[in-house]
């Protein structure tokens, strides 16, 4: 009969930092547990990540919601409407690098406090902006640190979960984009029916700001990397932090001794900081080539279809008045927006779900492949609306838009997140998934330029054709590069 608290089969003498994060407990009898008990510290690390995603889901969408009023406000002509909506993209597109890459020579635990400071004071400046280069400059800056946030949110959760469960906890903070969103959505809309007027884009900003302070004040007190310690050379301070880690009850292990196997076996180069040069070295050619990619060609459908969104929300929701001659209309507007734009991220969250669920089992690189077909079928079937009026393409624009909103969160739109995170040794994961991340976003910016005026020149139905090229495209890149990393811990994967 077993006992009523297990305990735990240790090896004598030291092991690897993943193989203790790894390790499960066994009863008195020596039957095995199917899993580790999650600690309070994983759980604080998890849940402080969840909430940056939350925060970029929750902004972003909001600067989509605020756009009219504040463009109404500062007089904003297309050229400077146009860089506002830009902004932020951009912004991103440059933290994920110029910052990410920087969790590889300060640590995970700093940039993951500095872009929260960064995201509160750059907020702060958007709710406060005078006029509109002021403004620019803020939401820039929000970017830069959104884009910080895709590399150290997910090295801070993958360092430090089992492998077993890796892909869940990673995706799982990577869907509260799309929980953000939604509050988003309800957030604008409440601020518009309280306060229509034009300053109600002000307060939907500043209803971030406290929970914003409140969570980068509570990252300070969570554990910095024991993999990128040991990747330092600093044992001892690993050895620490993995006890904090995995704070127990009952306790195991009782003591951590790191192994200097992992060195040998070159799984751990110490003092050396990677460049990103060695991200296109031999040995890390085709990890690159596997994060960057597909994670480009996904971000070129996903702002593709975006141009269909005002169409299908127009129907959804009911018919807006096309030219807002007073503040009423406008806000007006807005509020059909935002209630829109709550029923898409609906169908957002019901795909990142599937993605939750299956990716520690069907494994990434099939639900990539299978997205990016089921993307290309969904973006086709939209194609043929341009043949039909009426319901009927109504119909088939709002099915293929469905189709593809639930597959590239299921498929390319989560995967490729967590792949970039995973593929790269510790000394160069950092750099490697926020260049992955900045790579992506020049798909978003060229999407955001260009198609208005493929658009215009070749048409819809050649425009959803590229997209639907674009979409095998990533499918034939994942499979050639393809590296499975589901169920192997870190330190196998280098």
């Amino acid at each position: 009969m077993m006992e009523s608290s297990p305990v735990v089969s240790t090896e004598n003498g030291s092991r690897s930092v993943q193989s203790y994060i790894d390790e499960t407990p066994v009863w008195n009898d020596g039957t095995k547990t199917p899993s580790a008990p999650m600690t309070s510290m994983q759980w604080r690390i998890w849940s402080l990540a969840a909430a940056g995603k939350f925060f970029e889901g929750l902004v972003v969408f909001m600067t989509g919601v605020a756009l009219p009023l504040l463009a109404k406000e500062f007089s904003l002509g297309p050229a400077a409407h146009g860089i506002v909506g830009a902004a932020s993209l951009l912004g991103i597109l440059v933290g994920a690098t110029a910052l990410g890459g920087l969790a590889d020579r300060f640590g995970r635990k700093p940039m993951f406090i500095l872009e929260m400071v960064i995201f509160t004071v750059f907020l702060v400046g958007v709710t406060l902006s005078p006029n509109f280069v002021i403004l620019v400059i803020c939401l820039f800056g929000l970017g830069v640190a959104l884009g910080c946030d895709y590399p150290t949110a997910h090295l801070v959760i993958s360092e430090s979960m089992p492998s077993s469960c890796r892909g869940r906890f990673v995706l799982g903070a990577f869907g509260f984009q799309a929980l953000g969103a939604l509050m988003g959505a309800g957030v604008g809309f409440f601020i518009l029916y309280e306060n229509p007027t034009l300053s109600a884009w002000r307060w939907m900003y500043a209803t971030a700001i406290l929970p914003a302070v409140l969570v980068t004040l509570a990252r300070l007190t969570i554990t910095e990397s024991a993999h990128w310690l040991y990747s330092k050379g600093k044992s001892d301070e690993a050895e620490r932090q993995m006890l904090r880690l995995l704070e127990r009850q009952p306790p195991y292990p009782r003591e951590i001794v790191l192994s200097d196997a992992a060195e040998e076996d070159g799984t751990a180069e110490r003092d050396e900081d990677g460049s990103y040069r060695e991200l296109f070295s031999e040995k890390n050619r085709r990890a690159t080539i596997l994060a960057s990619v597909p994670w480009f060609l996904q971000d070129l459908g996903t702002y593709g279809i975006g141009i269909f969104t005002p169409t299908i929300l127009a129907t959804a929701v009911g018919h807006k008045k096309e030219h807002a001659t007073a503040i009423a209309d406008l806000v007006q507007n807005d509020m059909l927006a935002a209630k829109g734009a709550a029923v898409i991220d609906v169908l957002l969250i019901v795909g990142i779900v599937g993605a939750v669920l299956l990716a520690d089992r069907v494994g990434r690189i099939k639900l990539q492949i299978f997205g990016f077909i089921g993307c290309a079928i969904g973006l086709f079937l939209a194609s043929l609306s341009v043949d039909f009026t009426g319901l009927m393409q109504l119909y088939l624009i709002f099915a293929g838009f469905m189709v593809f909103s639930f597959m590239t969160n299921l498929g390319p739109n989560a995967q490729t997140y967590l792949i970039a995170g995973e593929v790269f040794p510790t000394k160069v994961r950092g750099k490697g998934a926020g260049f992955a991340a900045s790579f992506a976003k020049i798909g978003a910016v060229m999407t955001a330029f260009l198609f208005p005026i493929l658009l215009a020149e070749i048409g819809v139905r050649y425009l959803l054709y590229l997209l639907v090229v674009a979409s095998i495209a990533g499918a034939i890149v994942t499979w050639m590069t393809r590296i499975e990393t589901t169920g192997m811990n870190l330190e196998e994967l280098e």
